[in-house]
């Protein structure tokens, strides 16, 4: 299998190589979903749900991860790149996803560094983005590794 190998050869360096563990790995599920409810909260500032939806992202790659016997070595630089980038080997991510993922990182690190402010259209974008990736890794854990599930 490419995608183990691939991922294989990235343990020491961006990851750990971990047992999987059902109820780990339903617990991001379940911490993706309520980020991603958060994110809605129209009361809520632009940002703050900005945040909360790539938090809903990054969870639910690591869930990904997680399925397939992996952890992103949060220790190391770059370890959020790392996480959006596997995405290609846990979930058969298209590149099209992967840059839209990519930019919401980069756009994320822009407002935590420098206050940028979030517009409406980048706000939806990092929710619609969420709510797709959170229904993928569902559907995939349910599909290849029903076991997973508590």
């Amino acid at each position: 299998m490419e995608t183990h190998i691939l991922l294989k050869n990235l343990i020491g360096v961006t990851l750990d190589s971990i047992e999987r563990n059902k109820l780990s790995i339903q617990r991001l599920l379940e911490a993706s979903q309520a980020s991603l409810k958060d994110a809605q909260v129209k009361e809520l500032s632009n940002e703050g749900r900005f945040d909360l939806a790539y938090k809903s992202i990054t969870q639910a790659s690591s869930a990904a991860l997680q399925a397939h016997g992996y952890r992103v070595l949060t220790s190391k630089p770059g370890h959020h790149q790392t996480i959006i980038q596997s995405l290609v080997h846990t979930m058969g991510v298209d590149t099209s996803t992967l840059i839209t993922l990519d930019q919401l990182r980069k756009q994320r690190n822009v407002i935590d560094y420098s206050g940028d402010i979030v517009s409406n259209a980048m706000l939806d974008e990092a929710i619609k983005q969420a709510q797709a990736l959170l229904s993928r890794v569902n559907k995939w854990i349910t599909v290849n590794g029903a076991d997973f599930l508590v």
